[in-house]
C-alpha cells in the first residue's frame, strides 16, 4: 500500500515507455511496469528506486495474453491498493503490406496496439473505482498515424483504432458521470527501437533517424507530464506532436 499516486506503465523497459516511468518517479509517482524484458524493468526499477525513492513493482507481461495482463493488474492491486494513472504505451509495428501481408504480423499489430490496450483500460478503471473514489487518468501513446496513413496500412488502421477508443471512452465516462479522464499523445518520429523493428533493417532506422532532427523520448515524457498536470476541469484530449522538419 502506499499514499503516493500509483502509475503503470506497459512497455516500459525501452524508449517512450523508460521516459516516462522516470519522468513519473521524479515526479512522486510509485510505480508498476511491464514488458516482455524483465531484465530491462529490474534495472530501471533499481535506478528509479535509488534515485526517487519510489516503490517500483515490475513484471514480464506478453500483452497478447490476456490471462497474464489479468494476472498483472491482480498483482497492482495486491501491492498498491491503489491505482491514479494508466500510461498504454505498448505498441509496435511492422512493414507489412495489405495485399502481401502476414497474417500472423497483422494479427500481432492488432492484439498488442488495440485488444491489449482496451484490456488493460478495462482493468485499470476498475482499480480506479475501488481505490480513487472514481478518479484517475488513463493516457494511450498513440501516433500521427493515427491521423493519417503514410504507410503501413495496419499499423494506421491500429492507431485509428485508438483515436476511435478514445472518444469512445471519453463518451461512455461522461454518461456514467465519472471523474475518469481520457488522453492520448500522438506524436510522429521520434527515435526509439520502433523504426528497427518496423522496418527489420538497422540501416533504414537509421536513415530514417538521421534525414533531421527527431522527437527523443523524453519530449514524450514532457507532454505526458503536460496532460497528467491539468486540473481536475480540465482533459487534454489529444496531443499531436511531430519533428519541425516532418513533413506529413
Amino acid at each position: 500500500m502506499t499514499n503516493r499516486p500509483v502509475a503503470v506503465i506497459t512497455g516500459a523497459s525501452s524508449g517512450i515507455g523508460t521516459a516516462i516511468a522516470t519522468r513519473l518517479a521524479a515526479d512522486g509517482y510509485d510505480l508498476a511496469l511491464c514488458a516482455r524484458r524483465q531484465s530491462r524493468l529490474t534495472d530501471l526499477a533499481d535506478k528509479l528506486s535509488q534515485q526517487h525513492d519510489a516503490a517500483v513493482l515490475t513484471q514480464s507481461v506478453d500483452l497478447r495474453d490476456e490471462a497474464q495482463i489479468l494476472g498483472w493488474f491482480s498483482a497492482i492491486a495486491t501491492r498498491f491498493n491503489r491505482l491514479d494513472v494508466l500510461i498504454n504505451n505498448a505498441g509496435l509495428g511492422y512493414q507489412e503490406s495489405l495485399t502481401s501481408g502476414s497474417t500472423d504480423k497483422w494479427r500481432e499489430t492488432l492484439d498488442v496496439n488495440v485488444i491489449a490496450l482496451c484490456i488493460c483500460t478495462r482493468e485499470a478503471i476498475k482499480l480506479m473505482h475501488d481505490s480513487s473514489n472514481d478518479q484517475g487518468h488513463i493516457v494511450h501513446i498513440s501516433s500521427m498515424s493515427g491521423h493519417r496513413v503514410p504507410g503501413s496500412g495496419m499499423y494506421s488502421a491500429s492507431k485509428f483504432a485508438v483515436r476511435a477508443l478514445t472518444e469512445g471512452l471519453r463518451q461512455e465516462l461522461r454518461t456514467d458521470n465519472s471523474a475518469i479522464r481520457i488522453s492520448s499523445i500522438s506524436p510522429g518520429f521520434v527515435e526509439t527501437e520502433f523504426a528497427e523493428k518496423y522496418s527489420g533493417s538497422r540501416e533504414q532506422a537509421q536513415q530514417i533517424y538521421g534525414q533531421f532532427p527527431v522527437l527523443q523520448p523524453q519530449d514524450i515524457a514532457n507532454a505526458v507530464g503536460y496532460v497528467l498536470s491539468q486540473p481536475d476541469y480540465v482533459q487534454v484530449h489529444d496531443i499531436l506532436l511531430r519533428p519541425t522538419q516532418q513533413s506529413s
